[in-house]
């Protein structure tokens, strides 16, 4: 099966490309533009009614859904070893991508950078984004302290959440927080990804960076 991952620099999708790269298949690379402005048009829609990236398809398969292709890449590629074969930490994976997918970047994500999502004025966004600053420090410091003493986000071994994370970690750093000195164990995780040759491909093949 050859995938097309349809993605755009530094979005969410950044995450599935990184996992693409580390299972080693032939795969395509749809980049976006920054800002993905190509997901409004009727032709992505016809691939994607959501209108969202990433897209995952291949031969009569189409997949949405970052936590969906990062969990379906893991469990159709046993032999990369990036999803644990134990229930206990299959359940955790789950528990991760639901609480990230959702509260994180559904919610606390979306109020700093898509308050028109929630308010048609414009006037009224200075309280929108504030108290997702708020949201976003609280899951911060709860990843921060999941990443505690520990160098990997499920089991003792690197798997598919991990990339997910750094998505998130590179946001921070996006919106300013200073993510090094207030979050040293998540820095350190993310610096343990950069390290991956998986990581500086994907990099790379997006133009962008972790630190900026």
């Amino acid at each position: 099966m050859h995938y097309t991952l349809h993605a755009a620099p530094g979005s969410c999708s950044f995450a599935p490309h990184i996992v693409m790269e580390e299972i080693g298949r032939p795969y395509s690379l749809a980049l976006m533009s920054p800002g993905h402005p190509e997901a409004k048009t009727d032709e992505f829609h016809r691939l994607n009614p959501k209108g969202r990236i990433p897209v995952l398809i291949a031969d009569n398969f189409t997949l949405t859904e970052a936590p969906a292709i990062l969990f379906h890449l893991g469990l159709t590629n046993p032999d990369a070893r990036l999803l644990g074969a134990d229930a206990e930490n299959i359940i955790r994976s789950i528990e991760w991508f639901n609480w990230l997918s959702s509260a994180v970047h559904a919610v606390a994500v979306r109020m700093i950078w898509r308050a028109d999502f929630f308010l048609p004025d414009q006037s009224m966004y200075e309280p929108l984004v504030h108290k997702g600053k708020e949201h976003l420090a609280s899951a911060f410091a709860l990843i921060e302290s999941k990443l505690t003493d520990r160098d990997w986000a499920v089991g003792e071994s690197y798997s598919v959440v991990d990339p997910y994370l750094l998505v998130f970690y590179r946001w921070g750093n996006r919106m300013a927080v200073d993510m090094r000195n207030t979050y040293p164990a998540w820095t350190s995780h993310a610096r343990r990804l950069e390290e991956r040759a998986a990581v500086q491909r994907a990099l790379t093949q997006e133009g962008i960076s972790l630190w900026e």
